[in-house]
């Protein structure tokens, strides 16, 4: 298990990317990308923070998300 460092910053806002097994084209998929987006809006109801963008690619994402003011609980991961 990769030993990953995390930065512990009130408010920060972070940026990640996110691939698929094996570089698998799911995202070329429309039923993915409505999948995708379900997940991201039950994410944002549990933990309230700001997706400040998005670039969808057939076999991964970039984001870049921001916590609240404050915030420094990254819970999810």
């Amino acid at each position: 298990m990769p030993n990953y460092r995390r930065a512990y910053i009130p408010g920060g806002t972070f940026f990640f990317t996110v691939k698929t097994e094996r570089n698998a084209p799911i995202f070329r998929e429309d039923f993915a990308v409505k999948i995708l987006g379900n997940v991201l809006r039950e994410t944002k109801k549990l933990w309230p923070t700001e997706i400040d963008a998005i670039v969808l690619l057939p076999d991964h994402l970039h984001t870049i998300w921001s916590l609240p003011p404050g915030d420094a609980a990254v819970a999810f991961g």
